[in-house]
């Protein structure tokens, strides 16, 4: 059992450096910048552009330069902005899964060949301690790297069911409003930007120091 899951990660490990391979020699790394450019790279692959966009995003949650937000706007402009999140939510929830499991599989090792120490040492302990709660205002809100922390929920004992449906439910959310944005069904001035930021971080810290005190009195309120 235990030579299958490695079988399996080497696998994954080896179709991942395919596609950054083919993103490499396609030019995709010069188009970051521009959205412009990225819409056009990703529409020279057409027919075959929305499983390619699948790809991409996919691999956004293991490569730090690849912006899903950035992908996910001109995956909007072309697709249309459901289209363009669902195969984003599809692809986002499966690396977030992914990752997971090689960190579970394969450890410490594999997790610091992804994760900086610096991060490691910030984030790790406060998900073994607030887990849940942590990780539900992490993936809510655009501020923190919350590909990395996939990678190091992994190595906490968050059970694999929970943690999927923690993802699920939670980090769509932030790549629905860049979606929107590139199928113009929603605009944002910047002026707007700065009072929400400022209270997405009020009510991350509010969440992290009283998160454990409302659950527990949610918990003894559904016992009743």
């Amino acid at each position: 059992m235990k030579q299958r899951k490695w079988l399996a990660a080497l696998l994954t490990l080896l179709l991942l450096a395919g596609g950054v391979l083919l993103l490499w020699n396609t030019g995709f790394f010069t188009c970051i910048g521009s959205l412009d450019a990225m819409r056009d790279y990703i529409q020279r692959f057409s027919p075959f552009s929305h499983l390619f966009y699948l790809m991409v995003q996919l691999l956004s949650v293991l490569i730090a330069p690849i912006p899903s937000n950035v992908t996910a706007l001109a995956g909007a402009v072309l697709f249309g902005t459901w289209p363009a999140f669902l195969l984003t939510w599809i692809a986002v929830v499966s690396g977030s899964m992914l990752v997971f499991f090689l960190a579970r599989i394969l450890g410490q090792s594999f997790a610091e060949r992804l994760v900086s120490q610096t991060v490691t040492q910030r984030y790790l302990d406060v998900i073994r301690r607030k887990r849940d709660i942590f990780l539900i205002l992490v993936f809510l809100f655009p501020f923190f790297p919350d590909d990395l922390i996939c990678i190091l929920a992994g190595l906490t004992d968050i059970p694999a069911r929970r943690f999927f449906l923690i993802v699920l439910l939670t980090r769509p959310w932030g790549l629905l409003v860049a979606c929107c944005l590139g199928g113009a069904t929603i605009s944002i001035p910047v002026w707007a930007m700065i009072p929400l930021g400022a209270a997405g971080i009020l009510i991350f810290l509010l969440g992290l120091k009283y998160g454990d005190r409302l659950e527990q009195a949610l918990l003894e309120r559904f016992r009743k």
